[in-house]
């Protein structure tokens, strides 16, 4: 197995959450209320599951590989990659913090969940782009097929260990019940 395929498979969870992400904001922009809990069910998946977990493959075990095998990281689509990821938690920090001001009742915090959710999403749509189309690419190319299938036993160990065992499950899950209410 190719390290790219389980990445590239958690980038669909990913892109199926921004959807729902953005169904949220359509409902936000037109004035509607959207269930606190959705907000908070969706900022745990970009903390656990993006950040802490497939993010985490990426910085503690496939982008050490790639220095291993002579990518450099600056100048190249790996430290673009890092400066996305740091944008990203800073985009999230800043939607939970909103979140929270939306929950205690101050409704004008919508506007902030939109701007930083939007930008969020922008940031990582393009990212996963970039990844599917170049960075995984390159992996798949200059990766030996022991280096990938070491990779992949240090996903799994990530995924275990940081996460803990079910819980990628559980936010499937998740996707799919938030789906069900809000891409109908």
């Amino acid at each position: 197995m190719k390290a790219s395929e389980p990445l590239k498979a958690e980038h669909g969870g990913i892109k199926q959450i921004l959807r729902i992400l953005d169904a949220i904001c359509k409902r936000l922009e037109s004035g509607a209320d959207v269930n606190p809990d959705h907000l908070e069910q969706i900022v745990e998946f970009l903390t656990v599951f993006v950040d802490k977990c497939h993010h985490a493959k990426e910085e503690d075990i496939l982008f050490p590989a790639f220095k291993e095998a002579g990518v450099a990281r600056e100048g190249d689509p790996i430290g673009v990659l890092l400066a996305d990821h740091e944008m990203g938690r800073s985009y999230v920090s800043q939607l939970r913090g909103a979140i929270g001001r939306y929950e205690s009742g101050r409704r004008e915090a919508a506007t902030e969940i939109v701007r930083n959710a939007r930008s969020y999403m922008t940031l990582l749509i393009d990212h996963i782009e970039r990844e599917n189309n170049v960075l995984y690419v390159l992996a798949d190319a200059r990766l030996s097929e022991e280096k990938q299938n070491e990779l992949v036993e240090g996903f799994e160990t990530i995924e275990r260990e940081r996460i803990g065992a079910g819980r990628h499950e559980e936010f499937h899950v998740m996707i799919m019940q938030l789906s069900q209410f809000y891409l109908k």
